[in-house]
């Protein structure tokens, strides 16, 4: 059996145990990103499986198109937007996914807001560089986290926050007053809330009517003393606004995971940006999140050869 896994950046795949797989496996693990494209297509087009790894590649109906191969579609997380999944299943391709851990993706959001509060990669250089203090940190208790979004993982993120004493608001566009104090969050309408947070972080899901909800307008009512921090989805961000917000200080900093483009080009304006933590979509990259992705992935393909499918993802 031809296996193809995408995007293996840290090159996991040929360290996992395939044994439980019925039919002898032939890997190809690419731990470089392929643009979808004439290159992308000639290294799967033997391939009857192939893993994607969260969302780093775009699989449409053009490149589903092309391999007439692939039977199998596997992508870690129990559901993916990259992926045209009604297009997949036109073509007879069956489409599992696998459970997820979202734990992480709070601890990094808080990595984040930690080292843009208390400045600690400009503290880190400075120190390598034999210099001693150089800046003053800002303060989370007593400060206001305005969250955009309390679902599952926005949720955890108000716990932490109310551990630092921290007040915590919340604003997404379908949200109540009930669901947001469950969370134990205040409900503010979109302008206020980013006009009173000290901390902006988003943890909508991405779709048409999301796209860009923080622009230019959100950016110009929070305090120049605030930071944004993304480890949900580029796209929700208007990124040339927050670009122009970073460069002329409107903002103090950003914490970002995410991007438009990922992975991101190298000499991107926001790598020019001192008042950026960047960091490459590394939310879910944890030992404990991708041994889950993995054992499912196994399972998954085991299911398929068996002729009983597991995690099938619907259109």
């Amino acid at each position: 059996m031809r296996i193809a896994v995408l995007d293996d950046y840290q090159g996991i795949a040929e360290t996992v145990d395939w044994s439980a797989i019925s039919r002898p496996v032939e890997l190809l693990a690419l731990r470089e990103h392929i643009t979808p494209g004439d290159a992308l297509v000639a290294r799967l087009a033997d391939r009857e499986v192939v893993v994607a790894m969260r969302e780093r590649t775009p699989i449409d109906a053009d490149l589903l198109g092309r391999l007439p191969s692939l039977k199998l579609l596997v992508t870690t997380g129990p559901f993916n937007a990259a992926i045209d999944t009604a297009a997949a299943h036109r073509l007879g391709i069956t489409v599992c996914g696998t459970g997820g851990i979202i734990t992480p993706t709070v601890e990094l959001t808080w990595a984040l807001i930690h080292a843009l509060q208390r400045h600690l990669i400009v503290e880190d250089a400075a120190l390598r560089a034999g210099r001693w203090q150089q800046t003053v940190g800002a303060d989370l208790a007593g400060a206001t986290l305005g969250l955009l979004g309390v679902g599952r993982i926005g949720r955890r993120v108000a716990a932490v926050g109310h551990a630092f004493g921290m007040r915590v608001t919340a604003w997404s566009p379908n949200l109540t007053a009930e669901r947001a104090a469950e969370a134990q969050a205040e409900l503010l309408d979109r302008r206020r809330l980013f006009e009173t947070a000290d901390v902006v972080s988003i943890h909508l899901v991405l779709s048409e009517t999301t796209r860009g909800i923080v622009g230019r307008d959100e950016l110009a009512a929070m305090k120049p003393s605030a930071i944004l921090i993304n480890t949900s989805r580029g796209g929700l961000i208007d990124e040339t606004a927050l670009i122009e917000a970073l460069r002329t200080n409107r903002i103090r900093g950003a914490g970002l995971d995410v991007y438009g483009q990922e992975p991101l080009p190298v000499g991107h304006p926001l790598t020019a940006l001192p008042n950026t933590v960047l960091t490459p979509h590394l939310g879910y990259v944890t030992e404990k999140c991708m041994d889950r992705f993995y054992r499912d992935i196994v399972d998954d393909i085991a299911g398929y050869c068996a002729g009983t499918p597991r995690r099938i993802l619907d259109v």
